[in-house]
Formats: structure tokens, sequence, C-alpha cells
């Protein structure tokens, strides 16, 4: 194991232990006070279509978002895992129409669309465990969400990247390995921090 990688791994153990703290209410006023603010995010504002996920347990929440992106009439594409870690995706047809899946995943029942579709997102909501002050995303490790990003950046394409989280995610450094790419943005109920012009 490379000096990053356990780094990596034990930023994620503390950082999931304080998740672990947070109480259902704790995670719910954080939901609708992030929901709040990414709705008014310009990245958020302009885009036809958003890349997002179901937050699950103490994740920060994503719900409330994803119905609000949905009433706005934003096409907002959820992930489907593969059996390889790949993600293929389905559009967003409500929480009525999530379905359990591996790993207590929800994923949307209806058509797949494949994994390049999220190359037509206009925005993309990243899960992660923190970001540093570049940008650099801690994820929680397996590779999902790097291939998503690689899939981007082999397209040339620049959708705004955008993560949650709550505020002691904000860290001073993420150790970083050759395929990490920094996002652009990330909110959390105190604040919003962009990392690019």
């Amino acid at each position: 194991m490379t000096g990053d990688m356990s780094e990596k791994d034990a930023l994620r153990r503390q950082l999931l232990a304080a998740r672990a703290l947070l109480t259902s209410s704790d995670v719910q006023k954080a939901a609708a006070v992030l929901a709040g603010i990414a709705l008014n995010l310009p990245e958020l504002r302009r885009a036809w279509t958003v890349a997002a996920y179901v937050s699950i347990g103490s994740e920060p929440g994503t719900r409330a978002l994803l119905d609000a992106l949905r009433e706005r009439g934003v096409r907002v594409l959820l992930p489907v895992l593969l059996a390889d870690n790949d993600l293929d995706w389905a559009v967003y047809e409500g929480a009525e129409r999530l379905v359990r899946a591996r790993r207590g995943l929800l994923e949307p029942a209806g058509p797949r669309l494949g994994v390049d579709a999220v190359l037509e997102a206009d925005t993309v909501l990243l899960p992660g465990l923190a970001v540093d002050a570049r940008g650099m995303r801690l994820g929680r490790g397996g590779g999902s969400y790097d291939r998503v990003l690689a899939r981007i950046v082999r397209s040339g394409l620049d959708p705004a990247l955008v993560v949650l989280l709550y505020a002691n995610e904000v860290v001073e450094r993420v150790p970083e390995e050759p395929h990490d790419h920094p996002v652009h943005a990330v909110v959390t109920p105190e604040v919003t921090l962009r990392f690019r012009a």
C-alpha cells in the first residue's frame, strides 16, 4: 500500500466515524439547508441535465434536492452500480421509482442509458467524504467515480463538478493520486467554495 493510500484510508475512517455520530435529525436539517443552497448555485440554476446520486445513511442528503430539481424541469440522471463498479445511468422519476440495490444503494427503476450518459450532464454532483483547499475530492475508495471523471476528461467536456459535504469535511489536504481530478465547487451548510474562476 502506498503512503497516499494509507493516508486516504486513515482520513476515510476518521470522516466516516464522525458521520456515524450524526443523528437522523442532524442529517435531515443539513439536507434541507444543502438543498436550499444548492438550488441557488449558478451551476444548478443553468443546468438542463444534472447527474446526481441518492444519499444513503448519514451522507449529506440529496433527496430533497433531487425532487426540487425534477420539479424545476431539470433532467436528473442517477447512477446504477454495475458488477465491475462502473456506473450506468437512468433518469430519476421520483422517489417511488427508486429500488434497493447492492451495497444498500437506491437506484432508479427505469431504462438504463449506458455509462456515457453522464456526458450529457451540465453539472455532476459527486459523492465524497472530503474536499481540500485545492478542490481535490476524497471518495469512498471504490473507484466508480474515478471512472466517471476519467470518462468526462477523455470526452473533452467540462461540466461543473460539485460535492455536497458537512463543514468538517472541508480539510486542509486530501492525499492525491495521479488519477484524481479536482472538483469545481463544494457546498456545506455553512459555506460554498469554488476552485476555478
